[in-house]
């Protein structure tokens, strides 16, 4: 229980110190991307925040556990059916974001990805962790699975059903250049770009 207060004690002190959309501090990713050179860099007060929390990641992990394991029992989570939930979203969209609605972190991956021009798919799991049901408390759990530090912070991103990690690993593949090329070798289009048909 001292766990679980220490989280919330935590994550809402950096909410309230954190940068909010349309303050001073914080550059618009999306107002980046209009310029010629497609500069998206990310925000580095949020980067380096979400490099922060990764410290904060064994606390993080026992809560998220503990959470999953009492909520997704009251409401008869069935875990086999979340990880195949997971699955299927991933194998239907080349490029998805599972987020928290009042998290900077994920507000800043969802910015970037939209200064990028892919399509992407967001699923909000819920406002924050604190504030999760049954079933997305287990999604949470079931998604830190998908990465090997077993982080269970969000967003989480996958890019052709691959997790990429979270905010900070998709700034870093922003700062490289790289985003573009990991999203062409997946066969990410552009939004609004035609498909092309294939003729027989």
């Amino acid at each position: 229980m001292k766990s679980f207060i220490a989280c919330a004690f935590i994550l809402a002190s950096a909410a309230a110190f954190a940068p909010q959309p349309g303050s001073p501090v914080l550059r618009s990713t999306s107002a980046l991307s209009a310029s010629p050179s497609d500069d998206r860099s990310p925000n580095p007060i949020i980067k380096v925040m979400a490099q922060g929390m990764g410290l904060l990641k064994p606390l993080f992990a026992a809560e998220a556990q503990i959470q999953a394991t009492i909520l997704g029992k009251l409401t008869g989570v069935d875990e086999d059916e979340i990880e195949a939930t997971i699955a299927a979203n991933k194998k239907s969209n080349k490029v998805l974001i599972y987020t928290y609605g009042l998290s900077p972190f994920s507000s800043e991956a969802v910015s970037m990805l939209e200064a990028s021009g892919y399509d992407y798919e967001k699923i909000e799991l819920g406002a924050e962790w604190f504030l999760l049901g049954g079933k997305e408390s287990v999604t949470r759990v079931a998604l830190a699975k998908q990465v090997e530090n077993g982080a269970t912070s969000l967003p989480k991103i996958f890019i052709g059903g691959q997790c990429i990690g979270g905010c900070s690993e998709l700034a870093g593949l922003v700062e490289s250049k790289e985003l573009d090329a990991l999203m062409k070798k997946s066969g990410v289009t552009k939004k609004g770009a035609k498909k092309s048909l294939k003729m027989f």
